[in-house]
């Protein structure tokens, strides 16, 4: 992968640090630190990096400013947040924020979610989406599932990005299962992960509801091949589940 250039703005220095340093050994260019939203903005004006990761609060300009002004520009950015509230993370991925990581997280992990988010994007612009992340070769299929979920928007704090990932491993495993949601895959989920068969309905609902509320719809219509949804057009729990498995059953097939 061609080296990025980053600017990474966050107010902790160890974490900051340690970001430098990590993502410097992946071969990125860190072109920019500073725990200032200010002085961030000059640099990526300035600077024009591919990604800006950035701490929700910083000096002068926070976080949810510089979304703002990287709106409509070619600048990816990755949020840093000590929060997992749903409300303050959907308003953050509604500014255009591409993924949130929650501190805790290790500098290596970030790494990673990055080279993701790079490879995804680099495949939007070049191959039409075709030969992206989530289907390389010798990933397990709980990683596809993931890739797929990081792409189109679903964030991993929150209850029903494990419940639909499950519900999707189910729904490979065992593609009749789909004509039984609600006897059969809820309440398997549910007994796994000690909640009820409801919940786990709205949950996965939910889940759905954040990936289509941020509006990438052409980037969804692109990973399935076929322009399946328009506008705020959203698919059922049972749709969505079926559409991801029958991609993944598909590409094990070719």
């Amino acid at each position: 992968m061609k080296s990025k250039k980053i600017v990474i703005l966050e107010n902790n220095e160890e974490l900051k640090c340690k970001l430098v340093e990590v993502f410097q050994k992946g071969g990125h260019n860190v072109c920019g630190v500073s725990d200032d939203g200010a002085e961030g903005l000059q640099m990526i004006e300035s600077l024009r990096p591919d990604l800006v990761i950035c701490e929700l609060f910083l000096k002068n300009v926070d976080g949810i400013g510089i979304l703002e002004a990287l709106k409509g520009s070619q600048t990816m950015c990755i949020m840093i947040v000590a929060s997992a509230d749903d409300r303050l993370i959907e308003r953050i991925m509604s500014k255009g924020a591409k993924y949130c990581l929650f501190k805790p997280f290790s500098p290596e992990m970030a790494l990673q979610r990055v080279d993701e988010l790079f490879s995804f994007e680099n495949s939007v612009k070049v191959e039409g989406i075709r030969d992206t992340v989530y289907t390389k070769r010798g990933a397990t299929l709980e990683e596809k599932i993931s890739n797929i979920f990081i792409s189109i928007g679903i964030p991993p704090h929150i209850k029903g990005y494990n419940y639909l990932r499950e519900g999707i491993k189910m729904a490979v495993e065992r593609p009749d299962i789909i004509n039984n949601i609600t006897k059969v895959l809820y309440p398997q989920i549910g007994e796994k992960y000690s909640t009820t068969a409801s919940k786990v309905e709205r949950a996965i609902r939910h889940a759905i509801e954040v990936a289509w509320n941020r509006g990438r719809i052409e980037v969804i219509n692109a990973i399935f091949g076929a322009r399946v949804y328009i506008g705020s057009e959203k698919p059922t729990n049972s749709e969505f589940i079926a559409l991801v498995a029958d991609k993944l059953i598909l590409e094990t097939m070719v």
